[in-house]
């Protein structure tokens, strides 16, 4: 087996330089990627940030939820991205039911580092507790809140969340909990903007939006949607990038562009 120590691999931006972007008022663009020919271009854009995310079980292997892809999957794809990235940090997902107790998530999240060269470990809903115990051992993790894909069959659809007070206040506690157990950065999917605002002077660390509106750190889409070659309806909050370009090359960088000057996203890619 070959392994792609992060340490080894200079030029990589790390989860100091995403703060810092935080802080000099600078946006993250983020989009999702699977192989190597994609890890590449997205990284030769400008991308900062590239999300080996588990919605290749949607987009790459035409499930209709990502709750089959597994750990092998994980690796397998974050180590295709690695062999390729040049500079953008690359953050894996880790997929249904991998951290379902400390002694589990630790024991994926080291082969997400170790097999693959994932520099940090995205993590689906409240789990402060392995959130803390992960971070004890040196591992970077993000966390997720609003919509929960792993928690489709308890959602019932893909919806927008945290629409009532009482939701918008649990997701906030939620964030406030995960923030002071350890978590470097927040994706935060599918909530009104208004909690987003909320959330952005709530918590110290980035948020990366994704249908979260302008009030983010950050933005991340589906590489696919962006292309709009996905299966099935492309999301609101997305936008397609191909329609005025002529080059996968140029879509992408147009979205890195419209990220970083705050034309994305606009009012009608929020709730």
């Amino acid at each position: 087996m070959t392994l792609y120590p992060v340490a080894a691999r200079e030029g990589l931006l790390s989860v100091l330089d995403l703060i810092n972007m935080k802080a000099r008022g600078e946006k993250i663009a983020c989009l999702t990627a699977y192989d190597a020919s994609f890890g590449q271009l997205v990284d030769e854009a400008g991308v900062d940030v590239i999300l080996v995310g588990d919605s290749l079980g949607m987009v790459v292997q035409g499930s209709s939820s990502t709750l089959a892809v597994s750990m092998d999957d994980m690796v397998y794809h974050t180590r295709c991205v690695v062999k390729t990235n040049k500079r953008a940090l690359v953050l894996a997902d880790l997929p249904f039911m991998s951290c379902a107790s400390i002694d589990l998530a630790l024991h994926n999240a080291a082969r997400l580092l170790r097999e693959s060269g994932a520099q940090m470990v995205k993590i689906e809903g409240s789990k402060p507790e392995i959130v803390s115990a992960l971070v004890a051992e040196g591992v970077p993790v993000c966390g997720h809140l609003g919509l929960l894909p792993q928690s489709i069959n308890q959602l019932g659809r893909y919806a927008v969340q945290g629409k009532s007070v009482v939701a918008a206040d649990k997701i906030i506690e939620e964030a406030v909990a995960l923030e002071q157990a350890g978590i470097s950065l927040l994706v935060l999917e599918c909530v009104p903007s208004v909690l987003t605002e909320r959330l952005s002077q709530a918590l110290s660390i980035p948020i990366i939006g994704i249908g979260a509106g302008g009030h983010c750190d950050g933005q991340v889409l589906v590489l696919y949607d962006i292309l709009d070659i996905s299966v099935g309806k492309r999301p609101r909050f997305s936008k397609n990038y191909m329609a005025e370009s002529s080059t996968i090359q140029a879509a992408v960088g147009a979205f890195v562009k419209e990220v970083k000057a705050q034309e994305f996203p606009s009012l009608e890619h929020g709730f």
